[in-house]
């Protein structure tokens, strides 16, 4: 290996000291990996946020003009802000064969893993590319791998499959579930309590339409369909945030509130958001609007992105199967860009990476350090496996 190189664990170092937060940007952390792979030779492409205050790179080696493979990752990280850390959460710490940072569970030590390996893949004879795509924003909603995937249309050939690296220990994860989130802005009529019917209750309005919500999740939760592939076998119905009013004598003009539905793949994510809409507007705004025009509901989708569903004949799965040494596959309830490839190209994609989602997101958040040489010798079985 080329003394440019660094191993898996320094890149790790190196990617969590950047703190990619997804407020903040990450564009140091993606000058310092075009950097580095430019020292074997590799090809960039780079996409931006509207503002340029945010990129997306995509990495390859290997021969353009035949159909390669996708590792995909995203650099952004979940805010460490309330959180009790015993270490420094931008700095690795090594104790009892973990490593402790943000990130390293999800999901830096996977994209330090491929970037460690590339300069075996750039040393090699390889019969079809390896593209390793690393994005923004993922944590707000996959917002940054869009561009990127739009992006590959100016490629020669566009790849044949995708594996998404996200925590799952090293299983190949077939499917995960799609996801929308949705505000809704509840206008009523301000007036004091005191004359409260002459009014309307923005929030009891906003409390009536939770309520509907809670009945889908119910009824889901009986009803199905299902999947028990999933942890949780159905789609999931979620009311997160809620806001509104000024005081206790007066009856409230706003309620503002989030909710989300977690759908898996044989539900309709479109469907139930019309049949929320339609209690809305057959139950709910008639009576608002006979006191008041103005008053009703409004919606924002605030993110939305499509579930992935790789089926289990697909050549993907039984590579991955192979390269992991898995001898079973599942499927997942969080949401990664895998959908925004299959969507968009069609591209066969499995979620397979190293660490334990459980550890994602928490204050300690670790990675065992026998998931990183896992994820190593996975790498290395996929060299072996596309060489010329």
């Amino acid at each position: 290996m080329s003394s440019d190189s660094l191993d898996t664990i320094a890149i790790l170092k190196t990617l969590v000291a950047f703190p990619t937060v997804s407020r903040e940007s990450n564009l140091a952390l993606i000058d310092w990996v075009e950097a580095y792979v430019a020292r074997f030779g590799a090809t960039t492409r780079r996409t931006f946020n509207a503002e340029r205050t945010k990129g997306n790179i995509l990495v390859t080696i290997g021969p353009a003009n035949v159909p390669g493979i996708v590792l995909s990752g995203h650099t952004d990280v979940v805010p460490v802000d309330g959180q009790d850390w015993a270490t420094d959460p931008f700095t690795v710490t090594e104790k009892d064969g973990r490593l402790y940072g943000r990130g390293c569970a999800d999901m830096k030590s996977f994209l330090a893993a491929a970037l460690g390996a590339l300069p075996k893949f750039a040393a090699a004879r390889l019969a079809k590319p390896l593209h390793i795509a690393f994005s923004h924003d993922e944590e707000v909603g996959c917002i940054g791998v869009r561009s990127l995937i739009e992006d590959m249309k100016d490629l020669l050939v566009i790849p044949e499959m995708c594996i998404v690296g996200e925590p799952t220990l090293m299983r190949p994860m077939l499917a995960h579930k799609g996801k929308v989130n949705v505000r809704v802005r509840v206008k009523g009529f301000e007036c004091h309590s005191s004359l409260a019917p002459t009014g309307v209750n923005a929030i009891e309005y906003a409390a009536e339409l939770i309520a509907f919500l809670k009945g889908m999740a119910r009824r889901k939760s009986k009803e199905g369909p299902f999947d028990t592939m999933f942890d949780i076998a159905h789609t999931t119905v979620h009311t997160g945030l809620i806001e509104g009013g000024t005081a206790l004598n007066i009856v409230p003009q706003d309620c503002c509130f989030d909710f989300e539905i977690r759908a898996i793949p044989q539900d309709d994510r479109q469907a139930m958001l019309d049949e929320i809409k339609a209690y809305v507007a057959a139950e709910l705004e008639p009576g608002m609007k006979a006191i008041h025009p103005s008053c009703g509901f409004s919606w924002q989708i605030l993110s939305s992105v499509p579930g992935s569903d790789t089926d289990p004949n697909d050549p993907i799965v039984h590579m991955v199967s192979q390269l992991s040494g898995a001898n079973s596959y599942g499927k997942v309830a969080f949401g990664t860009e895998a959908g925004l490839f299959q969507t968009r190209w069609n591209m066969p994609t499995v979620i397979c990476g190293p660490g334990d989602i459980d550890q994602a997101h928490k204050p300690d958040e670790f990675i065992e350090t026998s998931q990183i040489a896992a994820c190593e010798a996975f790498l290395d079985r996929l060299l072996e496996r596309m060489r010329a």
